[in-house]
């Protein structure tokens, strides 16, 4: 059996052979029945200068890429300390005491109430999250990758679906051209863009327009969460609509741009190998874009060094 190679980059960064002797020995020098999972991340984003663009540590990042390579057994994480590790049996076990909506809901939009995006912060609401999105979304549950917002969707009857973001994908051909990006402008100021991952409403929830309605909260309302939880505000929305299974409507009605396809490569594809499930070809995706300023693509664009441009870049948008 081949070796698995690590990948050439994690969190924005160079990473390849180099970058995992460096986490190796990160690893070696803790006593890991002593230490969480979460302090190995903050060491290893310490010693590999994991940061965003306000100089903050990526632990979110971090965990993601280092559960990934120690589930590929390229390094060795401690046990969880939480039990399960977060594990699906358990998740779904809790999900049925949590609550949430079950019933049938069938009518005009006017007629379900208001709509509420409530940021997943407890562990109820991440296991509800977790469990929702495992059960009912047909991708089923992943962490999602570098910093991250998470919501329930509540209305009138309790919660009706999840939506969640995180980081943006490291190239997209197709919107980085309506961007007019080079790759080095990509490399420094991908971190401002986020990705629309996952969003589901129940199966049972039958609202027409909903969903767009869904979208445009979330476009107003992640921008400044976000910048109330990382130090700074996205300028742009992402996401990939599967094109054999939906349309994109909800995404049109909501003034997202549909800017082209991908490649049928994944988020950490580098060498054009990465397959889907039973070996196939991972499926073309419509990418949608959607500006959450006015001078996007000008503020993506403009000049800028990786320390002192960051406050220009900045700025609010009009």
């Amino acid at each position: 059996m081949a070796t698995k190679q690590p990948p050439h980059q994690i969190c924005n960064r160079p990473f390849g052979d180099e970058g995992l002797i460096t986490v190796r020995e990160v690893i070696g020098n803790i006593d890991l029945g002593a230490i969480s999972r979460t302090e190995v991340a903050r060491r290893v984003c310490i010693a590999m200068d994991w940061r965003n663009a306000q100089g903050k540590l990526k632990e979110m990042g971090a965990r993601v890429a280092l559960l990934r390579l120690h589930r590929q057994g390229l390094i060795t994480l401690p046990e969880p300390k939480n039990g399960n590790g977060n594990g699906k049996a358990d998740r779904l076990a809790e999900l049925s005491v949590l609550g949430f909506v079950e019933s049938d809901v069938c009518c005009p939009l006017a007629e379900l109430g208001e709509v509420l995006l409530h940021k997943v912060e407890s562990r109820d609401d991440s296991l509800l999250w977790d469990g929702i999105i495992d059960r009912y979304h047909y991708l089923g549950h992943s962490p999602l990758s570098g910093a991250q917002i998470r919501y329930l969707i509540h209305s009138g009857p309790g919660v009706i679906g999840a939506i969640g973001f995180g980081a943006a994908a490291f190239s997209l051909k197709d919107r980085d051209r309506w961007i007019g990006w080079d790759r080095r402008q990509r490399e420094q100021r991908r971190e401002w863009i986020i990705n629309n991952r996952r969003f589901l409403i129940l199966p049972w929830i039958r609202v027409k327009n909903l969903a767009s309605h869904i979208l445009s909260k979330a476009a107003h309302q992640v921008r400044e969460d976000f910048r109330l939880q990382y130090g700074y505000a996205p300028f742009l929305l992402e996401t990939f609509v599967e094109q054999d299974r939906f349309t994109g409507g909800c995404y049109r009605a909501a003034n997202w741009i549909n800017v082209g396809l991908t490649a049928g490569r994944g988020r950490n594809d580098r060498t054009r190998r990465e397959r889907g499930q039973h070996g196939t070809p991972l499926p073309i995706k419509q990418i949608w874009l959607y500006p959450l300023c006015r001078d996007v693509r000008e503020r993506l664009c403009a000049p800028l060094e990786p320390l002192n441009g960051v406050r220009a870049l900045m700025g609010e948008a009009a």
